[in-house]
This record gives structure tokens, C-alpha cells and sequence, in this order.
């Protein structure tokens, strides 16, 4: 029998539960995987809490790295022994094998290990559409970036860096701003103490920031769409301190004809070919040793409990991986 974390229903970290779970071989399109990792992600507290909906009892996670153990009829791409990761649903990525659709793997280059795959499949393919996709960035641009000592923000600030973008990041406290600085960051406010809007405009000497990111959500969003400057972009990719309020599109008018835009990962590696071009440059900065993927939470898989408590407090870093 394998092992994995369940929630027969929505809550605190108390509802999620270590149980035996049966594994069965692979169906049609399917593989069974062994995980040697799995992430950790604030967005699995929006399932366990009910903020995105699951039928239930329900697996917990969505990212993991391992090695193929066996394929069902119909997969071509993947074979027993192949190294692969995975972002994305189906729930059930903290368990100690599963069975998944073969369509979400994305192959690892023996390049990187597991727990760094673990820790940066979903923050690297994050910031890969954030860089890449959502919005033309380019050389000179100046950006804002809440939460920019979390796990995407380690990321993001050092391939905007590589890209000649200058990054004004946000955190909650001192120590953060070090760690945001030793990663990139060009300015860092601490949101806790200062005006962030006040503080951008006196940094891009009144004009406002061409995008600003943010995953913080209620706390932050008014503060963001302060800070962006005239026909800029609000970026709301995350909601760690509650949702976003509703939008009054007279707000944006007044704010100086600003867009907003509430994307989700899934849109961006939906197509196989778009997802396997972002995870490639991904990987090839990450094995080049241009962006550097620092673990600086680790658990086991049985003690999710108090990996969801550290991460709702506040006090994680960065990336956080489980060991299997």
C-alpha cells in the first residue's frame, strides 16, 4: 500500500490526513509514478480551505517528481524508469506513488535533481508566463513584485534580471529584504512599514511601474494598482492574504486607463508544445546555473499538518519541498 495525505473535509491544517491508499496499475493515457518529491504551494491551502472547490474525500497537491514505474495502453511518449515532473490537476501529489494522466508529465533532464524539480515546476512555470507571455517586458522596463522573497519572487527576480528588467520588490520584513536583494532585486519596501505606492513613485520619479505582479491579494491589491503607471498592467496571480475586492472599472480610468488581468498557470501550459517551450527555457537557465533554486523548507509527507502551518504563518522562504 502507498501512503498519501487526504481531506475528507475543508479547513485548518488539522483536516488534512496521513492514510493508506491503494494504487492501481495505469489505465488508458495513464502512468504510475514513484515520487522521489513534491512541492509545497500556497495554492494547496486554497483547496484545503474550500477556496477552490474539490469533490471529496480528496488528495492534496499538485506537484511532484519522480520516476515512471509503469505506462498504460496508449502512452508514447514516457517509459518505466523515465524522470519526469508535473504541475497541475489532478489533486494527489502528496502521496508516495499515484496514478496520473500521462499528459501532464513534463520529462526532467538528468541535469536536475528531483527536489529541485519539486521545489520550481510550478513557481519557474509561474514566472515563465509572467516573463514571457502575459505581457511584452523588455530590457529597461521597470516592475513591481509583491511577496518578492516568496517562492516565485526568488525566481522571477533573477530571470528579470537576465532580462535586463528592473524589479521593485515587496516583503514583510528586513530579513526578507536581504534575501530579496541577494536574489536580484533592485529596490526592496517593506510593505509592513512603508507606503508601497508612495515609495514606487518616488523610485520611478512619479511615473509608476510599467507591470505590477502581485500573488498577496486583498492585502496588496489597492497599493498595486497605485503603483502602475498610465495604460500599465495589474498582474493579481495570487490571493495568499484573501481575494481580490471587485473591480469598479472606473477605478481603472482614474488609475490612468490600467488593465487588469487574474491569469491562472493551466491557461499557459494547457498546449503541450507552449508548456514543454516554457519548461525548457526553464531548465535551461536552472542547469546553466543562471537562476539558482534555493529549498529552504524541507518536511516529510506525514507531517503536511505542520507544513501548512508554516506556510499560512508566514515564516517559509522561498521554496518548500516534502521528501518521500
Amino acid at each position: 500500500m502507498a501512503k498519501a495525505v487526504r481531506f475528507h473535509e475543508t479547513g485548518g491544517p488539522e483536516v488534512l490526513r496521513w492514510e493508506a491508499v491503494y494504487v492501481p496499475e495505469p489505465g488508458v493515457g495513464e502512468v504510475r509514478i514513484r515520487h522521489e518529491a513534491v512541492g509545497l504551494n500556497f495554492a494547496d491551502t486554497y483547496f484545503r480551505t474550500g477556496l477552490y472547490p474539490a469533490p471529496l474525500p480528496a488528495g492534496m497537491g499538485v506537484e511532484a517528481a519522480g520516476t515512471v514505474e509503469a505506462v498504460g495502453p496508449g502512452v508514447a511518449d514516457f517509459a518505466p524508469g523515465d524522470r519526469v515532473t508535473y504541475t497541475g490537476s489532478p489533486l494527489g501529489a502528496y502521496s508516495t506513488e499515484r496514478v496520473m494522466p500521462a499528459e501532464h508529465l513534463i520529462a526532467l533532464p538528468d541535469e536536475i535533481g528531483f527536489d529541485t524539480a519539486a521545489a520550481m515546476t510550478m513557481r519557474g512555470l509561474t514566472t515563465a508566463y509572467l516573463l514571457r507571455r502575459i505581457w511584452p517586458v523588455a530590457a529597461g522596463d521597470t516592475v513591481l513584485l509583491q511577496a518578492a522573497a516568496g517562492g516565485v519572487g526568488l525566481i522571477f527576480t533573477q530571470w528579470a534580471r537576465l532580462l535586463g528588467i528592473r524589479v521593485i520588490g515587496t516583503v514583510s520584513t528586513k530579513a526578507k529584504a536581504e534575501v530579496a536583494h541577494a536574489h536580484g532585486c533592485d529596490e526592496v519596501i517593506i510593505y509592513t512599514e512603508e507606503n508601497v505606492a508612495q515609495r514606487v513613485r518616488e523610485l520611478t520619479d512619479g511615473v509608476g511601474v510599467r507591470v505590477a505582479y502581485d500573488s498577496i491579494g486583498a492585502r496588496t491589491y489597492a497599493s498595486s494598482l497605485a503603483s502602475v503607471a498610465r495604460r500599465g498592467l495589474l498582474v493579481c496571480f495570487g490571493t495568499a492574504s484573501g481575494p481580490m475586492p471587485p473591480i469598479d472599472a472606473m477605478q481603472l480610468a482614474l488609475a490612468g486607463s490600467v488593465y487588469v488581468t487574474r491569469p491562472a498557470l493551466a491557461d499557459f501550459i494547457a498546449d503541450p508544445a507552449e508548456r514543454r517551450e516554457l519548461a525548457a527555457e526553464l531548465f535551461g537557465h536552472v542547469a546553466a546555473g543562471r537562476i539558482s533554486i534555493e529549498i529552504n523548507q524541507r518536511y516529510e509527507l506525514s507531517d503536511a499538518v505542520a507544513a501548512h502551518r508554516d506556510l499560512e504563518s508566514g515564516r517559509s522562504v522561498g521554496s518548500s519541498v516534502f521528501s518521500v
